[in-house]
């Protein structure tokens, strides 16, 4: 047993021995490979800086004396001059009526909707039976399949077979129309008395002037308006930034009244300075909402401590914007896109071009990065766009196949290295 056990271990040690050399080797190899390659990319080198300052629009807060308000546009939705932009009850009982009214509503436009598919052509009730059964089947397949077209129809049909089927049981499909005709006769009788008593006890409050509804106010509607931002200073920012906004416990939401909304921060000196009144900057907002939206340079400030206060101002996604006050952006003042290889791989080679005129050859010095296509090396000039701590941004100087693209396999170190060499 001994023995037996001794032979195991060495047996083992041999393995293990021999798994180590073959580790080694291929260490070793890697080490001594010659030929090391990357993956080019497609990359973009922004020139930009971090911002904080204020949305500011031109604001109408709408107010209400009391009771129990109902809001009735969506955030960001658009309403006419006299459009109604609230309901206004006089206790929750008021509410609890206008959510009947609205189920009534929604009753009786079902039952005339069956009314008028009985009206078609009715059927018994096992056959109703059979057509509810397919008509789940289709709407259930439309909910899997994520097809949506035709939700309202196949909803509305499956309604209506419920109501015939419920109304066959009591008889011929003659019978049928008439006990759905009886029941939206009840449905328009409650409809008309619920109208009665919610006349009487319900208010409407109206936009004076058209704008964008937004059920968001902050305080500041009044602290910030395009009137401030033409004399505002970075000390006065400063103020607003640390002061807790006050809000209005009447107000029940705001008109934005005009489409053009702005953004004013306070920027050092040599910063604000590169931007240029009347032109535009792009401005990127990834917090509250990620998007990116070109704004005009209203205004630069004069310096003040070494800070000037800027505004810029635009008119595209303001319905996307109004619940957004205080913000941190990236201004981006230039953004450059190439192809990104490692600062190793750029080399420069001597090539050979002959003078279209005089039929001369001479020898240029020529800046690019060999590739590796297929198992040749090929020389590929490029124009250095950018330069990072360890990456270059580049542009192809040629084109065709002598171009540079994105994905295109680059030799970064190499021994004895030129164009069409052979590798193995």
């Amino acid at each position: 047993m001994k023995q037996g056990s001794l032979n195991a271990k060495i047996i083992m040690l041999l393995l293990l021995a021999a798994v180590a050399v073959c580790l080694g080797a291929a260490a070793w190899r890697s080490f001594r490979d010659p030929f090391t390659t990357v993956v080019s990319f497609s990359y973009t080198v922004d020139d930009s800086l971090e911002a904080t300052g204020f949305l500011a629009r031109q604001e109408q807060v709408l107010t209400n004396t009391g009771g129990v308000v109902e809001l009735l546009p969506q955030e960001g939705e658009k309403v006419a001059k006299g459009g109604t932009v609230a309901l206004v009850y006089q206790d929750s009982s008021g509410l609890e009526r206008r959510e009947q009214l609205q189920q009534l509503e929604m009753e009786k436009e079902q039952l005339e909707y069956a009314l008028e598919r009985t009206g078609a052509g009715g059927g018994d009730a096992s056959q109703l039976t059979d057509q509810v059964l397919d008509a789940i089947a289709e709407l259930r397949a439309a909910v899997a399949g994520r097809d949506l077209t035709d939700l309202e129809r196949q909803s509305m049909d499956l309604k209506s077979l419920v109501y015939k089927r419920e109304y066959a049981y009591g008889g011929t499909g003659e019978e049928s129309a008439d006990a759905i005709q009886a029941a939206l006769d009840e449905v328009d009788s409650q409809i008309s008395s619920l109208s009665s008593q919610a006349a009487q006890s319900t208010q409407s409050i109206t936009a004076s002037q058209s704008g964008i509804f937004s059920g968001y106010v902050d305080g500041y509607e009044s602290l910030l308006t395009p009137k401030v931002l033409e004399t505002v200073t970075p000390a006065q920012l400063d103020g607003l930034a640390g002061q807790a906004s006050e809000e209005d416990q009447t107000a029940v939401g705001k008109l934005i009244t005009d489409s053009t909304w702005y953004f004013a921060c306070a920027l050092p000196q040599e910063d604000a300075e590169r931007l240029v009144e009347g032109r535009s900057v792009t401005v990127r907002f990834s917090r509250d909402w990620s998007g990116e939206v070109d704004m005009t340079v209203e205004r630069v400030g004069e310096p003040e401590d070494g800070r000037c206060a800027v505004v810029l101002s635009t008119d595209r996604y303001l319905s996307e914007t109004t619940l957004l006050r205080r913000q941190t952006v990236e201004l981006v003042f230039q953004s450059v896109t190439g192809v990104r290889v490692p600062k190793q791989a750029l080399r420069v080679a001597e090539q050979t071009v002959t003078d279209e005129e005089t039929g001369e050859e001479s020898t240029v010095q020529v800046t690019g990065v060999y590739t590796l296509v297929g198992e040749q090396v090929e020389f590929k000039p490029v124009t250095v766009l950018e330069q990072g701590d360890t990456f270059v941004l580049v542009e192809a100087a040629g084109s065709g196949r002598a171009a540079l693209q994105p994905g295109d396999v680059v030799v970064v170190a190499a021994e004895d290295l030129y164009d069409g060499k052979v590798i193995q």
